[in-house]
């Protein structure tokens, strides 16, 4: 036989793209439009409903960004589509490539009833099957200007990221308002020939399944009437029947399709677009669960499902019957889809908290998973927090973007730091939007790397952002693909139905031991420093409220802000989403994010201060208020009295212009440009800079990385950098004990303070940035003269170790990572760490040196100034404090890391307040001291062994205690722990290295 495949499959293609899918609407017919232009924010409903309509006519521009216009639609069915299936065909102008990313819409019935949404690859509205004749239409659109901020050209600096600098003019073109018969036969060719030309490019060419399709294909194209689709659809479909009908080989890849919408909680536009776009997809949705028996749905991100709730009641009200139906279903367990890198202990416990807590309020439905298909690499310290929240399962698509390495499995355990293990899926489909295609299908089997030991893989399925969800091409995709001879199985399934079966055929999977690093996206760790700044503040201001709060509960009656607290952790936890903490989003996201920032803190201000003016009472005593978790100033954690102050800090020039710390313990050298070229710990007679180095020094690199602006940044950015070693001043401080140093460069200006507080092994670094580059990546320098193929990054609930050499492309790989509050260097008997009250990126190298020492530099990440999506990224004044710790063991990393983003609060008082509990053991760390949620009036205590050993100690509660009970995260009782013996109020815990413990103690 003469091989024509080529040709037959140009013909299939043009056939399809040219009669048959314009034949699946054969009889259209034009709907009349007007519209009202909202000025402002969105409207309600009813206003929108109410509001006086003008005409307009197809072509017309319309919508200026990020505005709102509400569309009236009307029409009649002619009496001669009687009996048909027909459908509003409303194209508000959309572009068909960029579902998710440009205008939306929801269609409402005049009596408020939303029906669906409307996106680019989901236009239509039923309105009938059968239709009668003579049928009046009416529908309302809600629709959604939002610019294209990411165009063809992405990447590109826009005014259109912020609703102040987006200007007025219109957006988008109105394309097409029909109403149109649906050729139903005509709708399920074009499925048919997708399916089996889509699966028929994926066989070798040399299988004869390949050519059984291809030659069924060309029947089915011969038997088409060019000139009559419709009326030889039928015949053309029966030409397909046997090819479709083969069944899948035994050995079939199986594929959990679950419908998915992954929908950024704030990205390319602000928070409340969000609230819109998850309305439109959940009345997508639902609207497609009532459509097709089979379909399964899955929503993550409990913030999400509660905007529903408060915003579309009437959506709600569609959801919550879909739920107690199975088949709508709450995924993740989480707030929101949050970053894992930078997110604290507690608040990384918080986002399983408050989110598992509000399905199982809401639906009973307790989450097993994870869901994090989009978060840019995940720590180390996450599975014993998914463990210690009640769940077992983790899904992310995320690490197949690594630009380096190939991750080795699809289906493990990852293990984290404390040695839980977690049964952990990639699903080899790559996308966390798949639709269905054949190419898709067939990667995912190609790629799934745990062949022979597993055969299930997960496919999450459907136009997220905005674009709508899971389509009905989609499901009859997938209709088609559940047993089809050449392709993967696929089955609509939920999350916990494929991980049962995932587990169960694969019980023993490969381990993979620490962090989940993704290769790529590391500038997230910096910029957008006013969010992340907020962040970390906010985290450490609910620790104190909540702390002070208890305290003042239990010791006064002051009444617990259970509900305050509940809201501001909410806050905090939203804007920890994966695109608004890591700095990805657009300018008006950052803007309002760091207004919420201000208020919280001043919130939170107001509850700690309250609490501790209940505590101190009426009096004059100086009382120090010491919320770290260790002893400060001779105030133990959690209490309240006057703080010991020893020891005395000296400033004296150098010959050279150049000034000396000395506080006894630590003596600092700083030059006559500002640079520190000595730390010696005097105890231990050791130099911490290395021999011809300076410390504090301020590096400033080109930084324009080959895409994703805000998100990258590229190795390359360390072949060019500038020292900033010229001074404009370097003078003692006001108190005469500091040294200020003052820089300009480019169009900026730094102002440093150089510090040693009396009795404290610490330099501490204070400085200010007015930044106004483009394109520039500043960081902090400290090469340390110490020989280390390791160094510790705090993570939460403990750190872990990263290499400080590059010998495998892994290792080179991290070239910008993550540490929380602290990094520490250590060698066996001497250490130094680097602690920080706000940044999160750093670098750590090492070089050998002519006299053979080793210099290990650890370089803090101070700023960024990338243009998109934000072009005026971090513009403006930043203050940052860091510490170098010379001498530091790990243990006292994590002390200095509290100190530095705990500061003291001082004011006066009848006398001293003792703590709520106290721990015996500097080693074992408490994170929360809180009333349980319950609003019963117990005590939650959490801790965690914190330097990476075993811990035998004694937690005391400072108030009668009746029994105490360890829980999970959500202070649920652990039914297979027994509980501590208590005695006198003393309760003996012991704890594996970095072991995370909840206590809930119950008053007397």
């Amino acid at each position: 036989m003469h091989d024509d495949r080529t040709l037959v499959e140009a013909r299939l293609g043009r056939v399809l793209d040219e009669r048959i899918r314009p034949a699946v609407y054969p009889q259209s017919v034009p709907l009349e439009v007007a519209v009202w232009h909202a000025p402002g924010e969105p409207v309600p409903v009813a206003e929108g409903l109410a509001a006086d309509v003008e005409p307009i006519t197809v072509g017309s521009r319309w919508g200026a960004p990020w505005g709102t216009s509400w569309f009236r639609v009307t029409g009649t069915v002619p009496e001669a589509w009687a009996g048909r299936t027909v459908e509003a065909i409303l194209d508000l102008g959309f572009d068909e490539n960029m579902p998710g990313f440009q205008c939306e819409g929801l269609v409402y019935r005049p009596d408020g009833t939303p029906v669906k949404g409307l996106n680019p690859r989901n236009q239509w509205v039923r309105i009938g099957a059968p239709v009668q004749g003579g049928e009046e239409v009416r529908l309302h659109v809600e629709a959604a200007s939002n610019p294209v901020v990411m165009g063809y050209r992405p990447f590109t600096p826009t005014p259109l990221g912020d609703l102040e600098t987006a200007g007025s003019d219109p957006q988008y073109t109105l394309a097409r308002m029909d109403l149109a018969v649906l050729d139903e036969t005509v709708w399920h060719l074009v499925t048919d020939l997708e399916v089996l030309g889509e699966l028929m490019a994926e066989l070798p060419v040399d299988s004869p399944r390949r050519w059984e399709i291809l030659r069924a294909v060309e029947r089915a194209l011969d038997a088409v009437d060019l000139q009559d689709v419709g009326g030889t659809a039928e015949h053309a479909r029966s030409r397909l029947t046997d090819v479709l009908a083969a069944p899948a080989v035994p050995s079939a890849h199986r594929i959990s399709a679950v419908g998915h919408a992954h929908i950024d909680s704030a990205w390319l536009w602000p928070l409340r677009e969000t609230v819109r776009k998850v309305a439109r997809t959940a009345a997508n949705m639902t609207a497609l669960l009532d459509d097709e028996p089979d379909f399964v749905f899955a929503m993550s991100q409990a913030q999400q499902w509660a905007w529903v709730k408060e915003h579309r009641p009437e959506v709600w009200a569609r959801v919550k019957k879909a739920v107690a139906e199975g088949r709508f279903v709450p995924a993740g367990g989480m707030w929101v889809e949050s970053d894992t890198n930078m997110p604290g202990s507690e608040a990384m416990a918080r986002q399983f908290v408050h989110g598992k807590r509000f399905f199982l309020d809401e639906f009973g439905v307790e989450n097993d998973e994870a869901w994090l298909p989009d978060t840019f690499g995940f720590a180390a310290g996450l599975p014993q927090i998914i463990k210690a929240a009640g769940s077992r399962y983790l899904l992310t698509q995320k690490i197949s973007w690594s630009r380096t390495n190939s991750f080795p499995h699809h289906t493990f355990r990852w293990e984290g730091i404390d040695g839980t293990r977690i049964f952990t899926h990639f699903p080899p489909v790559d996308t966390y939007n798949c639709s269905m295609r054949g190419a898709e299908i067939a990667h995912a089997v190609r790629n799934f790397k745990d062949k022979g030991a597993a055969r299930h893989s997960l496919a999450p399925t459907g136009w997220g952002d905005g674009g709508g969800g899971t389509t009905r091409e989609m499901v009859a995709k997938a209709a088609r693909l559940r047993d089809l001879e050449g392709s993967a199985t696929v089955t609509w399934e939920t999350p916990s139905a494929f991980f049962a079966k995932a587990e169960a055929e694969n019980p023993e999977p490969p381990v993979w031991v620490g962090e989940l690093y993704l290769e790529l996206h590391r500038a997230t760790l910096t910029s957008q420093a006013g969010t992340k700044q907020g962040n970390r503040r906010s985290e450490h201001l609910l620790r104190e409220a909540e702390l002070w709060a208890a305290t003042a509960a239990v010791r006064t009656g002051f009444p617990y802000p259970y509900a305050d607290l509940d809201r501001i952790w909410k806050t905090v936890l939203l804007h920890q989403f994966h695109d608004i903490l890591p700095g990805s989003s657009i300018a008006w996201v950052h803007r309002e994010a760091r207004a919420t920032y201000a208020r919280v803190a001043d919130e939170l201000g107001g509850i700690i201060d309250a609490a501790q003016r209940a505590l101190a009472g009426e009096g004059s005593v100086p009382l120090l208020f010491n919320a770290a978790p260790h002893t400060r100033s001779g105030v133990p954690a959690g209490g309240a009295r006057p703080a010991e102050v020893s020891g005395r800090t000296t400033r004296a020039e150098r010959p050279d212009g150049g000034h000396v710390l000395d506080n006894g313990l630590l003596r600092v050298g700083v030059d006559a440009r500002g640079l520190v070229d000595s730390a010696l710990d005097l105890a231990a007679g050791r130099e911490t800079i290395a021999p011809g180095r300076t410390g504090n020094l301020l590096q400033l690199h080109q930084d324009l990385p080959n895409m994703w602006d805000a998100w990258d940044v590229d190795e390359f950015y360390r072949n060019t950098v500038t020292d900033l070693t010229d001074a404009d001043e370097v003078t003692p401080g006001d108190d005469g004990v500091t040294v200020r140093i003052v820089r300009t460069f480019g169009a900026s200006r730094v102002t440093q303070v150089l510090s040693l507080p009396p009795g404290e092994k610490r330099l501490v670094v204070d400085t200010e940035v007015d930044w106004h580059e483009t394109e520039k990546f500043l960081k902090l320098a400290f090469p340390l003269d110490l020989h280390t193929d390791r160094y510790a990054s705090e993570t939460q609930f403990g750190h872990f170790f990263r290499p400080t050499h590059t010998n495998t492309s892994w290792e080179a790989a991290k070239f910008e990572a993550c540490n929380h509050r602290f990094v520490h260097l250590q060698e066996p008997d001497w250490g130094v760490a680097v602690v920080n009250d706000g940044t999160y990126g750093h670098d750590v190298t090492r070089a050998v040196r002519g006299d053979g020492g080793t210099t290990t530099t650890v370089r803090v990440s101070l700023l960024r100034a990338p243009r998109f999506p934000d072009p005026e990224t971090d513009q403006g004044v930043h203050r940052f404090r860091h510490a170098l710790v010379p001498g530091a063991s790990i243990g006292d990393a994590v002390r200095e890391g509290w100190r530095v983003n705990l500061p003291e609060r001082r004011l006066h008082g009848a006398g001293e307040v003792a703590p709520l509990v106290t721990v015996d053991r500097d080693s074992v760390v408490v994170t929360a001291v809180k009333l349980a949620d319950d609003g019963s009036g117990d005590v939650v205590v959490r801790f965690h062994e914190a330097q990476g050993a075993r811990a035998h100690a004694t937690l005391t509660a400072g108030f009668p205690v009746v029994g105490v009970e360890v829980t999970d995260l959500l202070e649920r009782p652990l039914a297979d722990t027994a509980p501590p013996t208590v005695e006198d109020g003393r309760i003996t815990v012991r704890l594996r290295p970095f072991e995370l413990t909840t206590l809930r103690l119950r008053r007397a």
